[in-house]
């Protein structure tokens, strides 16, 4: 996403003389939200639009040029998801059949997104990898966001793309793990049934906003802010959680597992 409102918005609260805490206390908003948007991070709702053009006196500049998220090649129902995963502090990924975007390579991520139905183009499918690449960028930050992945089994043992594919991939996942960036846990096959059985989930805290959860299934993905529902799936995490191998017994799984496609191809 482009960051000339942020920018914009930067220049004009510099012009008034503006420290970013001053602005947000004018304006009923945190420091961080103002930093985030200012980043290029965070697009702000209408309301928040309104009251940093009341306090900067802007007219109405602000809430009327938006940024769009048009440019961003995901999926319609995965936009505002996609939005807070920029911004979150902390990101717990459960993931049944595909490893997670934010842990996808290259290779793999093309391989997924080019055999979706209805196909798409080579350009549309160029614009997608791209878009989930850059999604990716949240784990060059050596500490933040804290990220756990807690994966089914299953999704280790299909070979999407091949098994050259499938070995690289789990190969990135588990130099992640080594190097202390992510934590990694596997369900195994022998536990049977688990309570994140069902399909996928997203779990996001923040540093100035309740946590919300993200759940998705097939070509459908509903974000969920409601304290009640959000604890519940939190809840849902841990006991899955607790049934998962210990870190070094994953990870030792998946280098076994990427060995074995090594092999395999």
């Amino acid at each position: 996403m482009s960051n000339t409102y942020g920018d914009w918005l930067r220049a004009q609260r510099e012009t008034a003389g503006l420290t970013q805490q001053q602005l947000a206390d004018m304006a009923i908003m945190t420091r961080s939200h103002i930093s985030h948007i200012e980043g290029g991070r965070r697009v702000p709702s209408r309301e928040d639009a309104r009251r940093l053009d009341r306090a900067l006196g802007t007219g109405d500049v602000l809430s009327s040029f938006l940024p769009r998220q048009d440019d961003v090649a995901v999926a319609d129902y995965f936009g505002a998801a996609q939005h807070l995963e920029q911004q979150a502090v902390v990101i717990r990924e459960f993931a049944l059949s595909f490893v997670p975007g934010i842990l996808q390579t290259e290779r793999y991520a093309r391989a997924v997104l080019g055999m979706g139905y209805p196909p798409l183009s080579e350009a549309e499918c160029d614009r997608a990898v791209v878009a989930r690449l850059d999604r990716a960028r949240i784990l060059d930050d050596p500490k933040s966001p804290v990220v756990w992945a807690l994966l089914d089994e299953s999704l280790l043992w299909r070979p999407i793309g091949g098994p050259e594919i499938m070995a690289e991939q789990l190969r990135h996942i588990t130099a992640l793990v080594e190097s202390g960036r992510i934590r990694a846990h596997i369900i195994p096959f022998s536990l049977g049934y688990h309570p994140l059985l069902e399909n996928m989930l997203t779990l996001m805290w923040f540093e100035d906003q309740p946590p919300v959860a993200y759940s998705e299934g097939l070509r459908m993905g509903r974000l969920h802010d409601s304290p009640a529902v959000v604890e519940a799936l939190q809840g849902r995490y841990a006991l899955a959680l607790s049934d998962a191998l210990p870190l070094r017994k994953s990870l030792a799984l998946l280098k076994a597992t990427a060995k074995g496609f090594e092999e395999h191809d």
